[in-house]
């Protein structure tokens, strides 16, 4: 008879058509009437796993072949969801909330491909069949009718209530938290069916909040009586018999100790530290050996399994074995013998590499049950009073700081990423109150611990690679190349420049790079938690993949198997490989070839459910605690900007958010891009980072959210310049104000300069790096301007009444008379006369604005600034220098700057990256104009000739998408396919603006204003 592999592969040939299951009988060998019952069975088996689908024609085939993708549904709180397919290569898939059927979160499914985006990127599709229920039942808060029931469900991506029938309300009365059994999902607008199976409480009464988040994931509270039984049998400590008998290496003469927080009690690490004859370290990571008493297929053995590793709650630990265990005979607990699993490693004193190693089942005696505390208190503080109880240990713990800073050093310059976010801990009264946050500390005893344990886990798993045995990995897959590329630019917006290798193959090295030099600023929260988000999650895995986080060839996890089943697993393999003198019985490893895959996907899911609940759990208690603090002020920090609103942090990490629709002192729009809300009419800026004092508004203890309101902003609010302000500086430049005698802002609109000093705008300076335009007087005073040094110089004299700065004439493109590269000779109203450019074609490719974005508005618009203008947001980030007022020092600056002009490259929008930021990628083509399309330009008004609206940044090396020809000198560079109008070039920082500067009318990711706020002042 056929085997499931093999008949999963002939229906994967590309020759396969669907057949019938006689057919497939016939085909596969056929056989006696038991072989053909087995096969019917099989057939049935596969079609119920979604494996394979059966037509309505009673043909079989794969899914693949039938346009159908299976994986798993993650829905979302607003009613869609998408699937995440099984097949890692292929995209996820958009699935609307009318096609997701009778899929619930989690489900795995088929689903059928509906739609592709012309670019084969975003895929739509609809729900064909529910494979497996991940959903089985759900916690919520019970209402009761006369007549029928139904509960809210707790989790918001189950976004239908339940119905409970009459008859099915076992006692719950309205405001319970419940258990729901769902008897019948969902079928277009009928509602899901259950039945309660557990009243858990009233929503207010202590402990039912915990408790409702244990319901809701599914964690195990108690064990089975089995489980139980097993470790009560275990015995409370060794002999010397068993000792001698298991042939054990006896490490009980050395210095060993162990070190952990005050409240830890399941102790399995410890280790101990020597210096050789020959100078080296010898470094001991000795690990309790749990494997010895949890034998495999054991009660014991499933139990943990099924649990995957310990869970770690606000108010309480829900373990993976039982206490007996994890507190008594496998705890390292102070002088008393334990078995345990060691790992000795020599490193040469001088290189720091690992000259030789050895891995052995030991048994040891604990010296010290050391502390966190008291070992920074050694090392970093000198405290003479712990220094003097733990006299005997100083010169170890001296020796331990000076190799695991050596290790941790190396482990840096190797290209390991070191993501040093603040922890905090909620601490709770006994009745489970929220009392207080504390910040969790990572000291240098932390990094002791961390070290070593690291250079273990890479030891063995290194070895047992080695050894061609089964073995669990943890891996970490190099981050996806687009969210990286996100991430890149983002920290562009920050001034920080990522180095990377063909635009998209970026080391660890360089993200490490990157969070040194952010570490003690106010970006460095947001900027190390955006990272984060682009990267993959570490998992385990039966194959070697490398740790991309960790910069490691070989990785697992051998140090925790109190608390992590697959550091179970493994000790289980080392011992078994140890005793069997390196190697494995070839049916053996076949056998654990095979479980392998099952337990590193079993581990990686009860894992990612633990992190869930500990963060439910914990936000939960940040909300209980902030809520008799409702009308308090606190100071804290931008953390996330949105195009609903701002997330503030406080310094005790509780964070809160401060809704746009309550920001009604102005409108304000959101740049994606940049992160940052700007107010239309007072520039005020909000953007992720800056300082706010915030009010507590409100709490909501049913969605965990907390609201602020501002009190006190820091952020930057810069002056526009309209009529009647006084000064100007920052953003669109000097209006009709009357001292307008600050710069032009860049080249952004404004009005025509102020009467006594003022730049104009209309041909204000027009970008600080190369191609800048220097900066006019007012109508007092003509001043010669100098329009751009490199490429396509021009200079323009001013007539008598001392025309608009820069001239009308231009010579760096745009719709100025002047043609781009030549020179414009101002008449008495300042209007320019072309002569040919002396370098027509080279101009034309330098052709742009250099940093502003579109200069001219017609003659009846008077207004200083409209939301659809560009920003000059490099000006705004504060990435230029804006200390020099005068027009001498404009023209140094210029000067300056075209003579350490770094060449331009474009991002992945296709927008200019400024020098200050953008991966550094040498290997991209210069001259390739993909031509999305912006406002170049020269400040000439309403020209004709002259360089086009193209991509143009002005500088010695020129970027892609360029245009050349204004509107009749040459083609008008296209837009791309897909767009709402490609950024303006003159925009700094790539400046998030749609064509022509009009807003976008959707968000993409060109650009444009993807949220826009109106708010009433009156």
């Amino acid at each position: 008879m056929a085997t499931e592999q093999q008949l999963l592969d002939f229906m994967h040939e590309p020759a396969y058509k669907p057949m019938t299951y006689k057919e497939l009988e016939e085909h596969m060998g056929g056989g006696d009437a038991e072989s053909f019952k087995a096969f019917l069975i099989l057939l049935n088996r596969l079609e119920d796993e979604g494996k394979i689908i059966r037509t309505p024609k009673d043909r079989y085939g794969v899914p693949e072949r039938m346009n159908l993708l299976r994986g798993r549904i993650q829905a979302h709180a607003k009613g869609f969801a998408f699937l995440i397919p099984e097949d890692k290569e292929h995209p996820d898939v958009y699935i609307g909330a009318n096609d997701l059927k009778s899929a619930m979160n989690g489900d795995t499914v088929l689903v059928k491909i509906t739609s592709r985006s012309e670019n084969g990127g975003r895929m739509e599709g609809e729900v064909n069949r529910v494979v497996e229920r991940a959903v089985t039942q759900v916690v919520g808060t019970f209402d009761s009718h006369e007549a029928y029931g139904f509960v809210v469900p707790d989790d918001k991506r189950i976004n239908r209530d339940i119905f409970i029938a009459k008859g099915e309300f076992k006692g719950a009365v309205s405001g319970q938290k419940v258990v729901v059994r769902i008897i019948s999902y969902p079928e277009g607008r009928s509602a899901a069916e259950g039945e309660i199976v557990e009243v858990l409480g009233h929503k207010d009464d202590p402990g039912v909040d915990i408790l409702s988040i244990i319901r809701k994931h599914q964690l195990p509270e108690g064990f089975p009586e089995d489980v139980l039984a097993e470790a009560e049998a275990a015995p409370e400590s060794i002999s010397d018999e068993e000792i001698a008998q298991q042939g054990r290496r006896d490490l009980r003469n050395k210095v060993i100790v162990t070190i952990d927080g005050e409240d830890a009690k399941d102790l399995d690490d410890a280790v101990n530290i020597e210096r050789l004859e020959n100078g080296n370290y010898l470094l001991g990571v000795h690990i309790a050996d749990v494997s010895y008493y949890v034998r495999e297929k054991s009660a014991l053995d499933q139990e943990a399994y099924r649990r995957g590793c310990s869970v770690y709650l606000v108010d309480r630990v829900i373990p993976m074995l039982p206490h007996r265990l994890s507190n008594g005979i496998c705890s390292l607990n102070p002088q008393v013998d334990r078995l345990t699993m060691s790992c000795e490693m020599e490193f040469d004193a001088t290189t720091l590499k690992r000259v030789r190693h050895d891995v052995f089942t030991s048994v040891i005696r604990t010296k010290e049950r050391m502390t966190y505390t008291n070992v920074r208190k050694i090392v970093a503080d000198k405290d003479p009073e712990v220094m003097e109880r733990y006299a005997e240990l100083v010169d170890t713990f001296t020796l331990m700081e000076e190799l695991a800073m050596r290790l941790r050093s190396t482990r840096m310059k190797r290209g390991a990423i070191d993501f040093d976010f603040v922890e905090a801990k909620v601490i709770v009264d006994p009745e489970g109150k929220p009392v207080d946050i504390v910040k969790r500390e990572r000291s240098v005893a932390e990094q002791i611990i961390e070290e070593f344990m690291l250079a273990a886990n890479e030891t063995v798993a290194e070895h047992f690679y080695w050894l061609k045995v089964p073995f669990l990995y943890r891996i970490h897959e190099n981050p996806d190349s687009e969210k990286l590329l996100h991430f890149v630019q983002f920290a562009a917006n920050f001034g920080y420049t990522v180095k990377g290798k063909g635009g998209s193959e970026i080391h660890p090295r360089a993200l490490q790079t990157l969070l040194e030099d952010i570490r003690g600023t106010k970006e460095q929260t947001v900027i190390s938690t955006v990272m984060l988000r682009s990267m993959k999650q570490a998992k385990y895995d039966a194959q070697s993949l490398g740790h991309f986080g960790l910069a490691a060839e070989f990785y697992s996890h051998f140090t925790s198997p109190i608390r992590r089943y697959p550091d179970l697993v493994i000790h289980r393999v080392m011992r078994e490989v140890l005793e069997n003198g390196g190697t494995l019985p070839e049916s053996r490893i076949e056998a654990l070839a095979a479980r392998m895959p099952d337990i590193a996907q079993q581990s990686s899911e009860r894992e990612r459910v633990a992190v869930d609940a500990e963060r439910d759990t914990e936000k939960l208690k940040k909300c209980e605690y902030m809520l008799d603090k409702i009308g308090e002020e606190f100071e804290g920090i931008i953390s996330g900007v949105t195009s609903f609103g701002i997330f503030v942090e406080l310094d005790n990490t509780v964070e809160g958010l401060i809704r746009l629709s309550n920001l009604n002192d102005d409108y304000y729009h959101f740049h994606e891009q940049h992160m940052l809300l700007i107010g239309e009419r007072t520039s005020k800026m909000y953007r992720i980072g800056d300082e706010l004092r915030v009010r507590v508004d409100a709490v909501s203890m049913i969605e965990h959210t907390i609201d602020f309101a501002i009190v006190e902003s820091k952020a930057e609010s810069v002056e526009r310049g309209g009529r009647g302000r006084e000064f100007t500086d920052a953003l669109p430049g000097g209006g009709r104000g009357k001292r307008s005698q600050g710069t032009a802002a860049g080249g952004l609109r404004s009005g025509r300069g102020g009467k006594s000093g003022g730049a104009d705008a209309r041909g204000g300076e027009r970008g600080r790096k190369p191609g800048a335009a220097a900066l006019g007087g007012g109508r007092k005073g003509g001043v010669k301007a100098k329009r751009g040094r490199k490429p396509g110089e021009a200079g323009a004299d001013r007539g008598p009444r001392g025309a608009e700065a820069a001239g009308r004439g231009s010579a760096e493109g745009g719709r100025g008379r002047g043609a781009a590269g030549g020179t414009a000779s101002v008449g008495p109203r300042g209007r320019g006369q072309s002569e040919p450019a002396a370098q027509p074609r080279k101009a034309r490719r330098a052709g742009g604005a250099g940093e502003g974005s579109e200069i001219n508005r017609s003659k009846g618009d008077k207004r200083a600034w409209k939301p659809e203008d560009d920003y000059n947001l490099d000006r705004i980030l504060g990435n230029e220098d804006n200390s020099k007022g005068t027009i001498a020092a404009a023209a140094e600056q210029i000067d300056s700057n075209a003579a350490t002009a770094r060449p331009v490259r474009n991002d992945m929008w296709g927008l200019p990256i400024r020098g200050t930021g953008g991966i550094i990628d040498d290997g991209e083509d210069p001259d390739d104009r993909s031509g999305k399309r912006g406002r170049g330009g020269a400040s000439g008004r309403n020209g004709r000739s002259g360089g086009g609206r193209g991509m143009g940044p002005t500088t010695t090396r020129v970027g892609r998408n360029q245009s050349s020809a204004g509107r009749s000198g040459g083609p008008r560079a296209k837009k791309p396919a897909g767009s709402a109008g490609g950024a303006s070039a003159a925009s700094p920082s790539g400046s998030p603006q749609g064509n022509a500067g009009r807003p976008a009318k959707k968000k993409n990711e060109g650009g444009g204003p993807a949220a826009v706020a109106k708010n009433n002042e009156n």
